[in-house]
Order: C-alpha cells, then sequence, then structure tokens
C-alpha cells in the first residue's frame, strides 16, 4: 500500500513489539503487502486487511488511509491457519 507517512496506533504498537517485529520492517511490509480484504466504509478512513510476509510468516496488517495518502498502522498480527485458508488470503468457511 503506498502511504505519505505511515502512523502508527497504540495497539498496533503494543503488537509490534509484543510479536518482536521492527517498525522498519512494519514499514516495507506494508509497502509490499498485498490487499486482500477492503473495509471502505471504515471511520475515520478506508481501511484495507494486508497480507505480508516476515520471512516465511505470513502476516496480516489492518491499514487505514486518509485522502491525503496518509497511513495508519491499526493493528498487525499473525493468521491463524485455522481461520484463514492455505494462502492466509480468505477464511475457512
Amino acid at each position: 500500500m503506498e502511504c505519505k507517512t505511515l502512523h502508527f496506533s497504540r495497539h498496533a504498537f503494543e503488537r509490534i513489539f509484543q510479536r518482536g517485529i521492527d517498525p522498519t520492517t512494519v514499514a516495507r511490509i506494508v509497502a509490499e503487502a498485498e490487499v486482500i480484504i477492503e473495509y471502505p466504509d471504515d471511520k475515520p478512513f478506508p481501511s484495507a486487511l494486508l497480507l505480508g510476509f516476515f520471512g516465511k510468516q505470513a502476516i496480516h496488517a489492518v491499514v487505514a488511509r486518509s485522502e491525503e495518502g496518509d497511513c495508519h498502522l491499526v493493528t498487525i498480527y499473525w493468521p491463524d491457519s485455522a481461520i484463514w485458508d492455505e494462502t492466509f488470503k480468505r477464511r475457512r468457511t
């Protein structure tokens, strides 16, 4: 996702440090990640669920983006294979 600037919510910072991910790595993940679900009606900005990788480990990030191009990391987590398919792009039914 293209971001003019990347801001981290308090929750996102807690998750980054809890999971041992460097904030610089998070910025790279967000920049290179694939948008897998869009949430255009989210407030205060539309957001998206992104699929990126930390080494070989799949990682999901929820990022909201303003009209001006500022991005706000809402959260970041390891997707659970019991919930997500093998591509980590679709929820299991």
